[in-house]
């Protein structure tokens, strides 16, 4: 059976059966393209999650997700990572991600970004970078440049996702986690295939790694770490389920495996955007407090798995080396700097057309 119907699917996965990839394709077809009612969309979604996702329901879904987005061509790149979360960890530290990505553009790879507005902490990417002066309001010709002649482009998912629309308004009036929580990271408008994915639960790690190994990614790291975040701890172990070659390993990894010692995260908690992007740039820059060193242990242990992944250097241990020598030498600041330049001279060109 390839075409569903929502009711249809809806009378399956309330008796806990779960949908084919091409069944759950066509059904997410009817929410992005508004053939389904918010109460259709709402009881669909809360079923799964009861139920459980399986990795055929998320496959399809992702794959449509793909198909309808606005695509960003780094056709020709070498090297081009994207490191992101679920978000949903609760722990409302600085945005370690979107820090990361300075880092890793500085080091050599190119960072295709996908984020968003804060869900549940209190500086989701899009709010850190608008604090910091880069332009967010772009279009993919744009976020292309971005990344080809800066190294680093954000792509904003409201400007790549539009048919999202459908779904929006159901997702904030439920106020649950949904399986859009774990489709968000998986749908690159580039096409991504190397990336360090961070979720809020360990037992997404495998599943994950299976899917994005389905959906056709090269290197992958799924990430959870023991103290719960959605990305490497500095103060844990975090589970990784490692994809590369076609073949997914899962391990334990510590800080001191790659040379960096475990600290506890007091001080790296922020209570809005500002905070946030004062404490990577005290990360990034001049190292002036005792949150501000750790924060550069943080951002290195995260943005060194990036630029592995990336293929910039051979192993975990060389990335994260790599990555503290490009904050130590200033570097990563610098590029943060030019993004903004960069991305408010398009903007301010565009409006003087």
């Amino acid at each position: 059976m390839s075409e569903m119907n929502i009711k249809d699917a809806l009378g399956l996965v309330v008796r806990h059966i779960s949908l084919s990839t091409v069944e759950m394709a066509s059904v997410m077809r009817d929410i992005m393209t508004g053939q389904c009612s918010d109460a259709q969309i709402a009881a669909f979604l809360i079923a799964l999650r009861m139920k459980s996702e399986s990795l055929d329901e998320i496959e399809g879904a992702a794959q449509v997700m793909r198909e309808l987005a606005a695509p960003v061509d780094i056709s020709g790149l070498d090297n081009v990572v994207d490191i992101v979360g679920t978000g949903g960890d609760g722990a409302n530290l600085f945005n370690v991600s979107s820090a990361s990505t300075f880092v890793i553009a500085a080091a050599g790879a190119h960072v295709a970004k996908h984020g968003n507005r804060s869900v549940s902490s209190k500086s989701g990417s899009a709010d850190l970078l608008e604090s910091a002066g880069i332009q967010l309001d772009l279009n993919p010709q744009q976020v292309e440049r971005c990344i080809r002649e800066v190294g680093v482009g954000f792509m904003f998912a409201v400007n790549h996702h539009s048919a999202m629309k459908h779904a929006i308004g159901v997702r904030r009036d439920i106020a649950q986690r949904t399986i859009f929580n774990i489709l968000g990271p998986l749908t690159n408008p580039a096409g991504v295939t190397r990336l360090v994915l961070g979720v809020f639960s360990s037992e997404l790690c495998r599943p994950l790694a299976e899917v994005l190994k389905r959906l056709g990614a090269e290197h992958v790291m799924v990430v959870h770490a023991k103290d719960g975040l959605d990305e490497i701890s500095l103060a844990t172990a975090t589970e990784v389920a490692e994809l590369k070659d076609g073949d997914i390993q899962e391990y334990l990894l510590t800080p001191e495996d790659v040379g960096i010692k475990s600290q506890s995260l007091v001080g790296l908690d922020v209570a809005d955007s500002e905070a946030s992007l004062a404490l990577i740039r005290d990360a990034l820059g001049k190292r002036e407090t005792d949150a501000g060193n750790k924060a550069a242990d943080m951002i290195a242990l995260n943005a060194g798995a990036a630029l592995y992944v990336a293929g910039v250097v051979s192993s975990l241990k060389h990335g994260v080396a790599l990555a503290e020598d490009t904050i130590h030498g200033g570097q990563a600041l610098e590029k943060m700097g030019e993004l903004a330049t960069f991305s408010q001279g398009l903007t301010s060109s565009q409006g003087a057309e």
